[in-house]
């Protein structure tokens, strides 16, 4: 399997099935708990989703292409950034696909994300390991604390 310029590929296995796993990519509350610190998802195909993933205003957004849970989504993802750039031509949305492939008792999850402008693929490729990694604990049960990439809450006493 050769990657191209433009993609990030990563594989990761998660202790839960499919059907437990799928909700983390449609379910606000779900992506929250490891991808993003607020979210607004209309998860249906042609529907729009915005997410400040960090807090401090790193907002990605796209739109559902195809859902066929517990199987398969694939969808937009762009950061407003780039969109709203006046002095620039804003690149084409690139794209997600995730499939989630039974294995045993747990589940095989492969994410290609496909046409990142090339001065974005590093961090994407960087992003995406760090996410998944949370995902893989949250899903199968595991606390995955914190994120250390988001801004800390401000609503904690004291």
């Amino acid at each position: 399997m050769s990657v191209q310029a433009d993609e990030v590929i990563r594989e990761v296995r998660i202790e839960a099935a499919p059907t437990d796993v799928f909700p983390y990519f449609t379910d606000p509350k779900k992506i929250i708990a490891w991808k993003a610190a607020s979210a607004e998802l209309d998860a249906r195909p042609g529907g729009r989703f915005r997410m400040d993933v960090t807090g401090r205003g790193d907002v990605a957004e796209g739109e559902y292409l195809d859902i066929d849970p517990p199987h398969r989504i694939r969808f937009t993802w762009q950061w407003e950034n780039e969109r709203s750039d006046m002095h620039a031509a804003a690149p084409a949305p690139s794209v997600v696909e995730v499939t989630l492939t039974p294995d045993g008792d747990g589940t095989l999850l492969r994410l290609v994300h496909r046409g990142i402008p090339g001065p974005n693929r590093d961090g994407s490729a960087a992003g995406w390991t760090h996410y998944l990694a949370r995902l893989v604990l949250l899903a199968s049960g595991r606390e995955p604390g914190p994120d250390p990439w988001a801004e800390p809450p401000t609503d904690l006493p004291g």
